[in-house]
């Protein structure tokens, strides 16, 4: 049997040391926790001397060892395959796809924090990763995303550009302007002029590209407020959210959980596809030149503006659409192929398929697909339908009809063959405001590479060019 329960001034004393104990030692975990607690830039501190060392000896031990023949038909042929720009966050193989520091996909979706209440990556996630190589703690990441938030504000003369633009203006157009007169402010401009070490050109650049990224969201979603909803009011920021959580109430989303993580998926997985597409090669060219961020982002953004890039995800949601009102209901794959023949005899390509570097399926196509197989209202969505890998759906008809037609390296869906349908489920249904959201997250990658750029020291971009002649010339020589 139990003695009896002691009680009085004595026990009472016990458990105030007890409790008093147990604060102190939640108190310096805490303190410990947070003293261990790094800012991006003093993670960056971190890694950069053996980066810099890593090229130094590159240089130094094998800059004349040899990477590759260049073939006549990658000097025509828009450099496809040329190995010539140094790009560290992300590789692009083939057959596995993008790896971010050795990270695939699935990978990042363990391994990288989600924001509170949710599953999937954030940007401030993928953002730390891309920069340092190092894998966030969720404390790195909430300070981040609060960091980012206070930073968010665009300045007056840029709600007032943006503000006076014609709504008939496309968004990305709007959006290059937005972010290039956001060059006013820049730090790395304004240091330069004054004359700084190189050493120190990186801190200056990190600056700049972590102002920018906050600010992408205002921008952006003061662009599509005035194009498709003139006069709504826009939410201030909550320093408590994440970048995407906020842009996603700042377009009018936020009360939609679903749609706010589709986003961030999008955006993370999105961020950076190694560096020699068009918007991030653009970005580090420019750069190259000693150009700040804003800038050299803002001629990035208009490469992406393309239809042979990120322009191309909106031109396979008008395709999809167009083949779901002329086949309606009844959609079988005999249709779905006969619907491929029509747009290919008719000299057009299969928007959604085919990659300039890929050989399989993109594994982004996947993520998003798999997002979508967890939620049976997007797999009820005709739309989606028509792509989802299930009954008669184009994923499974397509790669043959493209074998056969025989023009198409990679017959596989990328990315854009998904992304745009769930967009459209969601609400968001203005086709030439997705670049825009595609905009948003390749800053991720590409500030990433300006600011090691400058870290590396590396020099102006200068390739060589041959003239036809000169190009039959050295082939007879």
């Amino acid at each position: 049997m139990r003695g009896p329960v002691q009680s009085g001034p004595k026990v009472h004393t016990m458990f105030r040391q007890a409790a008093s104990r147990s604060f102190v030692r939640n108190t310096l975990a805490a303190q410990k926790r947070f003293a261990s607690t790094k800012t991006i830039k003093e993670a960056l501190q971190e890694v950069i001397p053996a980066k810099q060392e890593q090229l130094k000896a590159l240089k130094k031990q094998h800059g004349q060892a040899s990477l590759g023949e260049v073939k006549v038909e990658q000097v025509i042929g828009g450099m496809r395959g040329l190995k010539a720009m140094l790009w560290d966050a992300s590789v692009l193989d083939p057959l596995e796809g993008i790896r971010f520091h050795g990270l695939t996909i699935p990978d990042c979706q363990k391994a990288l924090p989600a924001a509170p209440g949710g599953k999937e990556i954030i940007a401030e996630s993928m953002l730390w990763l891309l920069l340092t190589g190092k894998v966030p703690t969720e404390a790195e990441v909430r300070q981040l995303s609060r960091q980012l938030a206070e930073k968010g504000h665009l300045p007056s003369h840029v709600e007032k550009l943006i503000d006076s633009l014609p709504t008939s203006l496309h968004p990305m157009t709007q959006l290059g302007m937005g972010v290039a007169a956001l060059n006013h402010d820049s730090t790395f401009a304004a240091a330069y002029e004054k004359g700084i070490k190189k050493s120190e050109y990186w801190t200056y650049a990190l600056e700049d590209s972590l102002n920018l990224i906050a600010k992408l969201p205002a921008l952006a979603a003061r662009i599509y407020r005035n194009v498709y909803h003139p006069g709504r009011p826009l939410p201030s920021i909550d320093n408590n959210l994440d970048l995407v959580g906020n842009y996603a109430n700042l377009l009018g989303y936020g009360g939609n959980h679903d749609l706010v993580e589709y986003l961030r998926l999008y955006i993370s997985i999105h961020g950076d596809h190694e560096g020699g597409n068009a918007s991030a090669h653009t970005a580090h060219l420019v750069s190259s030149t000693l150009a700040d961020p804003y800038i050299s982002y803002a001629a990035a953004l208009y490469a992406l503006a393309g239809p042979l890039h990120g322009l191309a995800n909106q031109e396979v949601l008008r395709w999809q659409l167009n083949m779901r009102k002329e086949l309606g209901d009844n959609i079988t794959h005999e249709h779905i192929k006969e619907f491929l023949w029509k747009t290919l005899n008719s000299g057009q390509v299969v928007p959604g398929y085919g990659h300039g570097v890929l050989r399989n399926p993109d594994p982004r196509f996947i993520a998003l697909q798999e997002f979508c197989d967890t939620r049976p209202e997007l797999l009820a969505d005709p739309v989606i339908n028509l792509v989802k890998k299930a009954s008669a759906r184009t994923y499974e008809v397509a790669p043959a009809v493209l074998k056969e037609h025989g023009k198409t390296k990679n017959p596989y869906p990328n990315v854009d063959a998904a992304s745009g349908c769930v967009l459209f489920h969601y609400g968001i249904t203005q086709f030439k405001y997705y670049t825009v959201i595609f905009g948003v997250s390749r800053a991720l990658g590409a500030l990433t590479q300006v600011v090691w750029a400058r870290a590396l020291g590396l020099p102006l971009e200068r390739p060589k060019s041959l003239s036809l002649d000169a190009i039959e010339k050295a082939i007879k020589a």
